[in-house]
């Protein structure tokens, strides 16, 4: 099965070389991460893919790489400079910062039905409607719900029924966040006094400490990177600073719509097309987390697919939608492609208080990460004219209102296109599919961590280690007790959550051996002060020759992915006529793709090494390839090996790898 955890997979991607935590030596910078010599591939191959899929692979998307700075007037005009921000409270009794709809998320259902139940006295039936679409909502995307679901989807009566149905079900994570996201977007709609109150009256509990806070009014923060071009030093808020001022990007589409013009005419393009581009964003998240899923310095991977206007659509053309359906089934069978299970990757329609004011229809593709659970790992929107209008003069006032947009006096462009085939100018449509790069690369390192047993160990050997287990606790347990005594922080030996943390762990992975052996041997060599620990230096070395010797950690990663694509290793490094074959074939794959030699320990130990990488295929020359030419091939998932000659070495590789 894939990982349990993120950090099962943090830990294999800082040991062997993925994922590094950036400005390590300085104490790290909060979310932000260095890639190493693995993960520097895998990220390109997962970008690689992507753009063979969209570019190479049709004829109607074109490439492009705008500039990470652009001018001040575009994000004005996108509306990021105004709205482009994260909604923030304080508890004045810890001055712990929270995000308002991260900090509902965390909430008990008893919380957040009190919340709805007090909006709904503020604001009146307004919001009736509103409740009638979250309940359905909820009963859509809970399947934990069973019979329920016609309850809360078909209960008839006023949006208000919905708080007295609250109580009578118990909603997964999944209809949690849905109830959380509505309470933190009708909260938000109320003035700073109704918003304070709501919340205390409400007893919203602070995460870390886990009692009722006292929280300020939810303000926003702006959640671009602010810079500035040329030597100008002035006031915040002066016309000097203003004219130096940019940002960097937080988004890669704003650059295609500045291009749209430029592509169209200089590659001859009619309408529909598209153009693609891969690149770095920024955003200044307030509560970035989850590993690489939320970070403050992030890849995108954006489409702007141009379309004719509905009322241009001729007989026989897609439409607006159509094209919609057909990019949302492209996108999400290029995820199920590359190895994501269908049971793990789900499309979710974003409701209507959900959608931009400027979408039309948005639609989610999710992964289901662990921990945390269901994660976006890609949009797909119908963005109507919105984007390009909103960057064009001489827009008509109809259309202005229609798009709830205020005349655009800076631009000196109007992007319109001259349709040849109906005679006439018009604003292209946009549908956007738009994914993380970062995001993919971890979705699929969780889909592809698996952790299993090569062959059975032996049972008295298993059994020695579940009996020594309990000692290793009792032991860590007493030097909890006695860092807890230690009033001073700074003077303890051991520090007592991480102790209390490894046992719980210990604890629960003895209850599945003999699979959780890798995970034990894990604990007891990198849990914090686990080495600190006696028992744990008589038990370690024990666990870890078991683990050697009958499981591994395996990548099973789409060759496509894989930073490393073969390897190649001599059955002997002290016999030169060995070596010799075995450097001549890593050489001779090397231009192709990523092949590595190694020679550095036991065949057994350089596979394990290999399959933790999700290495594909192994090389392996003996003493029979000096006899007739062949060599042992080594297949990752199956471990089945097989004799190839040379000569048909690169027909196996290359159709597999496509090539």
């Amino acid at each position: 099965m894939p990982a349990r955890s993120i950090e099962q997979v943090r830990n294999l991607c800082k040991r062997r070389g993925f994922v590094f935590p950036g400005s390590a030596a300085y104490g790290g910078l909060g979310s932000f991460w260095d890639y190493g010599p693995l993960g520097t591939e895998m990220l390109n191959n997962v970008k690689r893919a992507w753009w063979r899929d969209v570019v190479y692979k049709r004829d109607d998307v074109e490439g492009l790489d705008a500039a990470i700075l652009m001018s001040r007037k575009v994000w004005q005009h996108s509306g990021h400079e105004a709205t482009f921000s994260d909604p923030l409270v304080d508890n004045k009794k810890t001055g712990k910062r929270y995000r308002l709809d991260h900090l509902l998320r965390a909430q008990n259902q008893a919380v957040l039905t009190s919340i709805i139940a007090q909006v709904r006295a503020i604001v009146g039936d307004y919001l009736d409607h509103l409740l009638g679409s979250l309940r359905y909502e909820i009963a859509r995307n809970d399947p934990s719900l069973g019979f329920e679901y016609e309850l809360l989807a078909h209960a008839s009566g006023p949006g208000a029924e919905l708080v007295t149905l609250l109580p009578t079900v118990s909603l997964s994570r999944a209809g949690m966040e849905l109830l959380a996201d509505f309470c933190a977007r009708e909260v938000l709609d109320l003035s700073d006094e109704y918003r304070i109150a709501v919340l205390a009256t409400a007893q919203v509990v602070d995460p870390a400490v886990d009692e009722p806070g006292a929280w300020t009014a939810p303000r926003h923060f702006n959640l671009m990177f602010e810079s500035h071009v040329g030597p100008v030093e002035s006031e915040p808020g002066t016309e000097e600073e203003l004219a130096s001022r940019v940002y960097l990007r937080p988004e890669t589409a704003q650059g295609i719509f500045m291009n749209f013009a430029h592509v169209q005419r200089s590659m001859a393009r009619k309408v529909p097309f598209g153009i693609a581009q891969i690149g770095k964003a920024f955003r200044n998240e307030i509560t970035p987390g989850n590993f690489i899923f939320r970070t403050r310095e992030f890849e995108q991977m954006e489409i702007e697919f141009f379309i004719k206007p509905p009322q241009f659509v001729r007989e026989g053309e897609k439409n607006d939608a159509q094209w919609h359906d057909e990019w949302i089934k492209q996108r999400y069978e290029w995820w199920t492609g590359l190895g994501i299970d269908s049971a793990r990757l789900r499309q979710r329609e974003q409701s209507a208080d959900e959608l931009a004011h400027y979408s039309k229809r948005t639609v989610d593709l999710e992964y289901l990460f662990p921990e945390f659970g269901w994660g976006e790992v890609e949009g797909i929107a119908n963005r109507t004219d919105y984007d390009l209008t909103a960057h064009s003069r001489d827009i008509p006032a109809e259309d202005l209102a229609r798009l709830k947009l205020e005349p655009n006096t800076d631009s000196v462009e109007k992007f319109d296109y001259f349709d040849p085939d109906v005679k006439a100018r018009y604003i292209p449509w946009v549908i956007e599919p738009s994914a993380g790069a970062t995001r993919a690369m971890l979705a699929f390192l969780c889909e592809a961590y698996h952790e299993e047993l090569t062959k059975d160990p032996p049972a008295a050997e298993v059994d020695a280690i579940k009996a020594e287990i309990p000692a290793v606790i009792k032991n860590a347990q007493k030097k909890q007790k006695d860092a807890e005594k230690e009033s001073d922080p700074a003077q303890r030996k051991h520090d007592p959550a991480a102790i209390e943390a490894f046992c719980a762990a210990l604890e629960e992975a003895a209850t599945r051996l003999p699979q959780s052996l890798l995970e034990i041997d894990a604990l007891l060599a990198e849990h914090p002060g686990a080495q600190n620990l006696e028992p744990v230096k008589k038990l370690q070395p024990k666990v870890n020759k078991l683990a050697e010797d009958c499981a591994r950690v395996v990548l099973k990663l789409h060759p496509a992915l894989a930073p490393i694509k073969l390897a190649v290793f001599p059955l002997k490094k002290n016999k030169p006529e060995l070596v010799d074959i075995a450097r001549r074939i890593a050489q001779t794959y090397q231009p192709h793709f990523r092949t590595v030699y190694d020679d550095s320990a036991g065949i057994g130990r350089l596979y394990r090494r290999q399959d933790e990488i999700g290495t594909p295929w192994c090389v392996t020359v003996d003493f029979q390839t000096l006899e007739d030419n062949t060599v042992t091939v080594r297949e990752r998932d199956s471990m089945q090996q097989q004799r190839i000659n040379l000569e048909q070495l690169r027909d196996h590789f290359f159709t597999r790898l496509h090539v």
